[in-house]
């Protein structure tokens, strides 16, 4: 069994509440203080920031993965992000308080959280360095061989604005594929 797997099966009765997001529904909205963590049974959530033109598009939740507004998880401060269902989704919820008195209960499972932690940032700095440095193509190619369910569960204008292109760009790019 993985760590991440032993730490959601000692979650599995830490979980307070089930809740239910309609299609394009908001988790959470900027502004907000999210103490929360949410475990994706079912369904698609983005993360996304707005500016005066344009929404960019953070990241991704899809089913068996954690989410919630990171920052103000970690700060208590409010959050940057907005998090919208893209399909309907059945999300399991656990406050702050109840994660961390779990977590604190075992250095196993702070190992865990800290794993946890350090693949996010990891992932982060991956994809900072696709949109530094690479073509559109190149981002393309490296977000698919590192999330290929993406393509299966997000729609294409979600996954352009993630890639920083347009729609017509990313469709350029997916049609030469073929």
């Amino acid at each position: 069994m993985s760590a991440i797997q032993s730490l959601l099966n000692a979650l599995e009765d830490h979980w307070t509440a089930t809740i239910e997001l309609k299609r394009n529904e908001y988790l959470v909205k900027e502004g907000m203080i999210h103490n929360n963590l949410y475990w994706i049974e079912d369904g698609s959530l983005r993360v996304f920031i707005e500016d005066d033109v344009e929404e960019h598009t953070i990241r991704f939740g899809y089913p068996n993965s954690i989410m919630g507004a990171l920052d103000s998880f970690l700060n208590d401060k409010p959050t940057i992000f907005y998090i919208q269902a893209i399909k309907k989704c059945t999300l399991k919820v656990i406050s702050k308080a109840d994660y961390l008195a779990l977590i604190n209960s075992k250095e196993e499972y702070q190992d865990i959280w800290k794993k946890m932690l350090e693949d996010f940032v990891l992932q982060q700095i991956d994809r900072e360095v696709d949109l530094i440095t690479y073509s559109p193509q190149k981002r393309f190619e490296r977000v698919f061989k590192r999330s290929p369910q993406l393509f299966q569960e997000i729609p294409q204008k979600y996954i352009a604005s993630y890639l920083r292109m347009t729609p017509e760009t990313l469709s350029r790019i997916m049609k030469n594929l073929d």
